[in-house]
Formats: C-alpha cells, structure tokens, sequence
C-alpha cells in the first residue's frame, strides 16, 4: 500500500511523509494542551512549542541526507522545549531524530551517542534522587532512558541487523560470482577436452586412411600418366588400388564404430586415452610391421626392415603409437622419397625406438605429392603424449625420423 502511494523505502519523499505524520500527531498534541509536562515557572507561549515541534520534524525529514545536520537540529529543539518546560509531542519526535542518527549515521555517531545517553541517564537519577532527597528521584533516570538511551539501543540493534543483511546479501551474491565464474570455467574444459578429443579424431582417421589413399593415388596417377601399360602391369595397378581401398574402408569403418560405441561414448575423454581405445578397435601392433611393409613393397616402396633386441608385450597406448609413426614415416617415404626406405624397429628393456630413413629424389619437375603437415605433427604429439622422444627432418640426402617411446607404465 505505501508502495502504491509512491513512498518506497529509502526515498526523502517517505521522509518527508513521515515528518509531516509526526507533525499532525504533535499538533493534536499542542491542541488538546498536553503541554508543558513540567511547570517551570514559566508561562511561555504556544507558539514556542510549535516552533521546536516543528524543527524536530524537520530533522526527521533531513535523516537520510545529512545525519549530522539532522541530530545537530533536533537536539536544539529538544534542548530549547525543555527549556521552556518540554512538550510531549517533541519529545516524542526527538526520540524518532535518536533512533534515525543511529540507523544512518557514521558508527562513531552510534557510538557517541551509546555513551552519552548512559552518561545523562546516571546523571538524571543522581540529580532526581538528589533535588527529592529521595529514592523516588531516579525517576529523572528513567525518563531519560524512555526519551533517549531506548531510541539508541533500538536504533543500534536495527542498524546492525541492516549491517548483517546487506553482508549476506554481499555473501550471497559473491557466492553467486563463484559459481558463476565456476560454471564457465567447467565450460572452457569441457570445450576444450572435446576440442582435444576432436583432434585425437582427426588424428587416428587420418593415419587410418592416409596411407592407403596415398597409395591408390599414386597407382592411380601412373595408370593414368604411362602410356603403352600392358595388361598385367594394369592389373597389378588395379590390385593394389583396390587392396588398399578395402582395408582403409575396413579401417575406417572399426573407427567409426568405436566412435559410435554408447558404452564409449558417454565415457569422459580423460578415462582412456583415444589412442588405446582405437587400438584396441583396429587391432595394430607393431609386432605388425611386416605387414605394413608389404604393403608399402606392394604400392611401390623398396623398404629394408630390420628388427634388433628381444621383441615384447607393449602398453596398448605404446603400440599404437609406434604403428602409427611407423605407417605415417612409410606413407611419406612413398609419397615423397625416391622409392626407397630402411626401418629398424629396437626392443630395448624401458623403451622400443623406430627409425626410418628414406632418400629424397630431386623434385625440380614438381611431382611431388602435396602434404600439408599434419602427420609430422600427429607422429611429433603422439610420442609426446606418452613422455617419448621424437625428431624428423633432413638427414645427408635423405630424411630421417626416429622415434623413442617408454615401454614402463606412466603414473602422473
């Protein structure tokens, strides 16, 4: 209702409504002459206790904007009715002006006025047991209890329950920033996790496929480029293209159907790495190797394979990994070597390392095959993603890629 009427709370309109009620309140007051409650002597006129009637309303309309100015005034009129024998209408205001000092002023105003409230109520019981020279004379102590020191306490215990609820209110709402901050945090590692396991994707599909696509092409470019191929040579081109597109379909199709996996797909990307979860799809090892060789001897690629150390059970990750780089470091030598490759696979006891090293033709005719990168970078991650080594690049006339992957368990 007072929302309606437009006095919402914490405006000087309220204010001033509030003012105005206690001024008609102290006129009925002064109309029904409840005025002076002590008889002083003096006969002062009507219009006194009109005049410091109306300065302390005028300090309750002044509370919220100037709490200093508006104690500052009420106390004169307070001082200046008692005076004149106190009226009860601005007593009664001046409690309101105590109670208001309280709530908006500093906490040195509050506490100012705690003590001496105290003060004036143990001096009034002493001077009115002193004056009557009786007992009865606390009275003076109790009246200034009633007119003062209970409009403080009141207004203290207020102002401090306001104080708790604006710090919850603050609590909450930085409470509120924390999940806020927390949710988005949770929603950067969940982008970026599938960011990371988008990679991993496109990763596998392209060792997957890579090779194989790299070996039709190039069949498929010398089918199409030498003129006078008889029909067994057309026939051997034909074989390995189709050789290789039906295992890097078959290929492909185990890594789709991993990804289409429900019980793997609703596991978080951290509970297995995507590398031991495709090898153990796609069944490579590098135990396999021979039969990567025979088919990088049956695109066209001449490969010495030599294999030293004791041949042992690896980690799934390990022998995925060291398949892949073995696959990708072939598929290059083919697509950009001179037709000729050596690799030595060594067990060592903590490790099992890889070495491919291939010529390079010279390229001045600008029939090389176009890469863009991406299995340098795969081959480089896997083996950091298992703690390995791992370097590429010129070596002499050729290129060389040696790879180092632990074989021990990683706890981190």
């Amino acid at each position: 209702m007072v929302e309606r009427l437009g006095l919402k709370r914490g405006t000087l309109r309220r204010d001033l409504a509030i003012a105005a009620t206690y001024l008609a309140g102290g006129l009925a007051l002064l109309g029904l002459d409840v005025y002076p409650n002590f008889n002083l002597g003096l006969e002062p006129p009507a219009v006194v206790f009109l005049g410091t009637l109306v300065t302390a309303c005028v300090a309750v309309a002044i509370r919220r904007i100037a709490p200093r100015s508006s104690l500052a005034v009420g106390s004169v009129a307070i001082v200046v009715d008692l005076a004149f024998g106190a009226s009860l209408g601005t007593i009664l205001v001046y409690g309101q002006v105590l109670f208001d000092a309280c709530v908006y002023g500093t906490s040195r105003m509050w506490r100012w006025l705690l003590r001496i409230q105290l003060a004036l109520t143990g001096v009034g019981a002493v001077a009115g047991i002193v004056l009557l020279r009786s007992w009865q004379g606390i009275v003076f102590g109790v009246f200034v209890v009633l007119i003062g020191l209970l409009p403080v306490v009141t207004g203290i215990s207020v102002r401090q329950y306001r104080d708790q609820a604006v710090a919850e209110r603050a609590r909450a709402a930085a409470e509120r920033a924390r999940a806020e901050q927390t949710a988005r945090l949770v929603e950067l590692d969940r982008q970026q996790a599938v960011a990371a396991e988008r990679t991993r994707m496109a990763r596998e599909l392209h060792d997957v496929i890579a090779n194989h696509l790299s070996a039709v092409a190039i069949h498929a470019t010398a089918a199409l480029s030498v003129r006078g191929l008889d029909r067994e040579q057309v026939d051997q081109a034909l074989r390995v293209i189709r050789e290789n597109s039906v295992q890097g379909l078959a290929e492909m199709r185990q890594m789709i159907g991993l990804l289409r996996d429900p019980d793997r797909a609703g596991r978080a990307p951290t509970d297995e790495p995507a590398s031991g979860a495709v090898a153990e799809a796609t069944r490579v090892r590098l135990a396999e190797v021979d039969r990567l060789v025979a088919q990088a001897r049956d695109a066209g690629l001449s490969v010495r394979l030599e294999t030293t150390g004791r041949a042992q059970s690896l980690p799934v990750s390990v022998d995925l990994a060291a398949y892949r780089i073995v696959q990708e470091s072939l598929t290059n030598a083919l697509k950009h070597g001179s037709g000729q490759a050596s690799l030595v696979v060594d067990y060592q006891p903590e490790l099992v390392s890889v070495t491919i090293e291939n010529p390079l033709p010279d390229r001045t005719g600008g029939s090389a095959l176009p890469g863009a990168g991406a299995g340098l970078i795969g081959m480089r991650e896997r083996a950091a993603l298992l703690h390995g080594r791992f370097d590429a690049g010129p070596r002499g006339p050729g290129w060389r890629v040696h790879a180092e992957l632990p074989t021990t368990e990683l706890h981190t």
